[in-house]
């Protein structure tokens, strides 16, 4: 059976590597010529588009800070600190995402039944729940305490950083050239 299905894979898959060139290669038919439409009614500006995550206008990712180190003026203190809870954040994240890991398969294999037992599966889908809370508590709450850490000052050139793209030919934060 593996075979037959090699053997169709294997002939699928020649077909469209040899179909493709073919189908390139072939020449449109000429477009009929076509009067010049009719000028259209301006078109009304798009309103802009809200942030994907609606506090990012307020938090700072702890990657922008951290980046931008030099730029801020961030104190060895601020940056000790920083980097102190970032550590024990990440420490905790990983402990947390291996529980989530382990609450998922309980309930991939609660699931796997035909009948399943509903108060089960339920009961197993509110531990999921619960660790994925505890995980975007974790992330909300470092970034409370980095944001605590800057100055006004600070913040504001950060949410400027978020705001202007980069110059031309350097790389935004987190980017490689």
């Amino acid at each position: 059976m593996k075979i037959r299905i090699g053997i169709i894979v294997a002939i699928l898959s020649i077909g469209v590597l040899v179909g493709i060139p073919l189908l390139r290669a072939q020449v449109p038919p000429p477009q009929p010529a076509t009067p010049p439409a009719a000028p259209r009614a301006p078109v009304p500006p798009v309103p802009p588009v809200p942030p994907a995550d609606p506090l990012g206008d307020v938090m700072f990712p702890p990657d922008l800070i951290m980046g931008h180190a030099r730029e801020l003026g961030l104190t060895d203190e601020q940056k000790a600190f920083m980097r102190g809870e970032i550590q024990r954040t990440t420490t905790h994240f990983l402990e947390l995402q291996w529980q989530l890991q382990d609450a998922m398969e309980a309930l991939h294999q609660t699931m796997k039944s035909n009948a399943v037992d509903e108060q089960q599966a339920l009961a197993q889908l509110d531990k999921v729940l619960e660790t994925e809370r505890q995980i975007k508590r974790l992330h909300f709450s470092l970034g409370i305490r980095l944001k605590n850490q800057l100055t006004a000052e600070q913040q504001g050139k950060l949410r400027g950083m978020r705001m202007a793209p980069p110059p031309a030919g350097q790389p935004g934060p987190g980017e490689q050239l």
